[in-house]
């Protein structure tokens, strides 16, 4: 009986969902419009001058990849033609005004993400320009949901869990792969997105993919909340840890630490560790809140693997700054992470299954 009318009260919400909120499409609309305001000035200034002296930019942050700005100013000016089409398309609600807004963003996404890769570095600007990106994404996945059955769309994106943890693995597998004398016994994880490493640029970008795939799970686990406290909560905590974790500051190589050529990206790099533990745990502990006995005594389970290789993890660590061995710390570290990564999955089917029990009852 509580099935039926749990059930029943989804029902009843999807059919609420027939138009997205004023306040969600306003604010897609200031995003669309102050992105596509950006990248006119910033296209136009860069037009002008190819050099980058009307925004103080010398030629030689782009190392080598152009010879001046003129190529990435219309580039940047084209993005500004396409965030505006979107707003428009989203101010007059179009059938596709969920296409191009997620086509305009994306863009921007791209832009930001060849970039950071291009300056090797993350710069206040990413965050200014980078931030209402990522945030107007959130805002658009309900315009495609509107176009799409709610309820498929929802399992679809409970389904991303899964597919999330299975492309992080997959790619701690291939990257180390293209990173000579790279040892996943020995060195972490952060490693391969170090400042100099070899395999930088090709670990952000498969990351990004990761990110993306977690917080649509995120936006599946508010979506699936139905009045439930708990998993608003971990919804939105899942959410939160993507956007955070798309402003990861790299540290450096080991031996250039060791040396004294480490900088307060090193520092904010262990800032960003402690915060994203306590998002896990976080956003575990209100996930198992919401469900059955079994997965909450799952989860405190997850918890003693986090403490236990945590503190395994700690006492090799300070072998990175002295760039001494450290003959376990990957494998510690990647326990940790594999325990996190398995939770998201039986979560993401907890929740599935959950679904699916309502729907035969």
């Amino acid at each position: 009986m509580k099935a039926e009318i749990d059930y029943s009260m989804e029902k009843q919400h999807a059919q609420k969902m027939v138009a997205q909120p004023a306040w969600q499409r306003i604010i897609l609309l200031i995003i669309l419009g102050y992105e596509a305001a950006g990248c006119f000035l910033g296209g136009t200034l860069l037009v002008l001058a190819p050099d980058g002296r009307y925004l103080d930019m010398p030629v030689d942050l782009m190392r080598g990849v152009f010879r001046d700005f003129l190529i990435p100013g219309i580039i940047l000016f084209g993005l500004g033609i396409l965030n505006t089409f979107a707003f428009v398309s989203v101010l007059r609600r179009t059938g596709l005004d969920w296409f191009m807004a997620g086509l305009a963003l994306g863009g921007l996404l791209i832009w930001f993400v060849v970039e950071i890769i291009i300056l090797q570095e993350l710069h206040w600007l990413h965050a200014m320009w980078g931030l209402p990106v990522l945030l107007g994404w959130l805002v658009t996945i309900p315009l495609i949901a509107l176009r799409h059955d709610t309820l498929m769309m929802r399992k679809f994106l409970l389904a991303c869990g899964i597919l999330s943890s299975l492309w992080y693995v997959g790619i701690n597998i291939f990257v180390p792969t293209q990173y000579a004398g790279y040892s996943a016994l020995t060195l972490t994880v952060s490693e391969l997105s170090a400042i100099g490493a070899p395999t930088r640029i090709i670990w952000v970008l498969l990351a990004i993919l990761y990110l993306l795939l977690l917080m649509a799970f995120g936006w599946g686990v508010l979506k699936s909340s139905a009045g439930d406290r708990q998993l608003r909560i971990a919804g939105s905590l899942i959410i939160a840890y993507c956007i955070m974790n798309f402003y990861w500051p790299p540290m450096h190589q080991r031996e250039v630490i060791a040396a004294g050529g480490g900088s307060l990206t090193d520092t904010l790099h262990i800032v960003w560790a402690m915060m994203t533990l306590l998002f896990n745990m976080l956003l575990m502990g209100f996930g198992a809140a919401a469900l059955r006995k079994r997965f909450r005594l799952y989860t405190i389970a997850t918890w003693v693997v986090f403490i236990v290789f945590g503190v395994l993890t700690f006492t090799e660590s300070p072998g990175i700054e002295a760039n001494q061995p450290t003959p376990h710390l990957g494998i510690w570290e990647r326990i940790n992470m594999g325990a996190f990564l398995l939770w998201i999955i039986v979560f993401a089917i907890a929740l599935l299954n959950k679904r699916n029990q309502k729907e035969i009852n």
